[in-house]
């Protein structure tokens, strides 16, 4: 039996090559879903800095104790609204990122 060098030609050199560039190109969509919602949670982020600081506006313009409190209710209220918000969208990003992962032949404890 002689050893032949392959060649790229060869049908094995073929299958590895259009896996790795399956591998490749899901790679290239995990990475775009994840800059997608980094910038998302950036977004998030800032809302949150701009809700804590118009309630401190708000604070420091009321001129009694019930007004105040109004404030605080009103932005706790919609701090709450933004938790619900946090958690839908976080299990739709888990969502894709599993859908992508899972569509592209990968499974969970494959070896």
């Amino acid at each position: 039996m002689t050893n032949k060098p392959r060649d790229a030609t060869t049908p094995f050199f073929k299958v590895g090559k259009e896996q790795t560039d399956a591998i490749v190109a899901m790679q290239n969509e995990l990475l775009k879903t994840y800059e997608q919602a980094s910038c998302d949670w950036m977004a998030r982020v800032k809302s949150e800095m701009d809700l804590w600081s118009k309630l401190t506006g708000k604070l420091m313009a009321t001129r009694s104790i019930p007004e105040a409190l109004e404030s605080y209710q009103n932005c706790v209220a919609q701090r709450m609204q933004m938790a619900a918000e946090d958690g839908r969208r976080l299990l739709e990003e888990c969502q894709k990122i599993t859908q992508k992962s899972l569509s592209n032949g990968w499974s969970i404890g494959s070896s």
